[in-house]
């Protein structure tokens, strides 16, 4: 029998363009830069999300398959944009505006551990929050977007959902519940929290 633990997870709306609150932009000397995966690649979303959700344990994702990643990745309306530091991808945020009519749902948002703490998410989540709330001027025959959702949880980074609340985004609902115990995956045999 797999152990579990306890999980409250918080599910985090904005109902109108005006409710985020945008950080502050990096300056030019930081290097940072927010870029679109134009081209669907499984093998890179996957890279970013097992390095982002290394010590997070996201494990939701990892059995799927090479084809499963395709057919998310190019449904319309999912998008990965990508921080980079001087050339180096620090962290990603997927958006999914095939979920529902007029709603978009942020399903990934973070940063590689070496990234964090260091203004990129906010900067991130901001960038990706305003391009949710554009996204039906990127794909034809999409609604306007009325709301733009996130779900974060106890396991998430201490952080997390003081981020999403700083950019604006309000707590709608809250479940507990019991979720297994997983190790922390990582991308690679022996990767976890750095020390």
């Amino acid at each position: 029998m797999t152990d579990t633990v306890p999980v409250t997870t918080w599910y985090l709306e904005q109902t109108s363009p005006g409710d985020l609150a945008p950080a502050r932009i990096p300056d030019e000397a930081s290097g940072i830069r927010i870029e679109r995966a134009g081209t669907p690649s499984p093998e890179f979303s996957r890279f970013l999300y097992a390095s982002v959700g290394v010590d997070v344990t996201w494990t939701d994702r990892l059995p799927w398959t090479y084809a499963r990643w395709r057919e998310f990745l190019e449904r319309p309306g999912v998008e990965t944009w990508v921080a980079y530091e001087h050339g180096t991808p620090a962290g990603f945020i997927e958006l999914d505006g095939a979920t529902e009519s007029g709603v978009t749902e942020v399903s990934y948002f973070g940063l590689l551990p070496a990234f964090r703490g260091r203004g990129i998410g906010g900067h991130l989540l901001s960038y990706g929050t305003a391009r949710a709330w554009d996204l039906a001027t990127r794909w034809d025959g999409f609604p306007e977007v009325k709301r733009v959702w996130v779900h974060t949880c106890s396991k998430d980074g201490p952080y997390a959902r003081a981020n999403y609340e700083r950019r604006g985004f309000r707590v709608h609902r809250v479940e507990e519940g019991r979720e297994p115990d997983a190790t922390h995956p990582g991308p690679w045999p022996g990767a976890g929290p750095r020390d």
